[in-house]
């Protein structure tokens, strides 16, 4: 068994621009097929949008409040909330709020950089 403990993750900014802690997952605990991560959007932030070529994706949202654009429709999110993100389906969070938007994030296989496609200029480069 492997046991590992989201408090001893440092974070770091996935492609999307959305800064995550990596539960499980290839840099990890050893998950072969997925990962599982904590995503934190912050107060007035968005997520650049994009997909992936390969990887499923469960966003469980468990704190803060936000919208989530998928294939160009938009949806409010709050905790509780679970969306299912096939392979090759565009989305985007935005979080118009004052306090942080957090989720989990299982992808399956993986999540990597080399899955992810930006169909956005990231918004440092807007």
């Amino acid at each position: 068994m492997h046991l590992g403990n989201l408090n001893q993750r440092e974070p770091f900014t996935t492609l999307d621009g959305s800064t995550i802690r990596e539960i499980a997952g290839a840099t990890t605990l050893p998950s072969q097929h997925q990962s599982l991560a904590e995503a934190t959007v912050p107060a007035g932030g968005a997520t650049t949008a994009h997909y992936h070529l390969q990887s499923e994706e469960l966003y469980f949202f468990t704190a803060g409040r936000g919208r989530l654009r998928v294939a160009g429709e938009w949806r409010d999110v709050a905790p509780g909330d679970c969306a299912v993100l096939p392979p090759g389906t565009e989305h985007k969070l935005e979080n118009p709020h004052d306090e942080p938007l957090v989720l989990l994030c299982c992808c399956a296989p993986a999540y990597s950089h080399e899955d992810t496609v930006l169909t956005e200029e990231p918004a440092e480069q807007r």
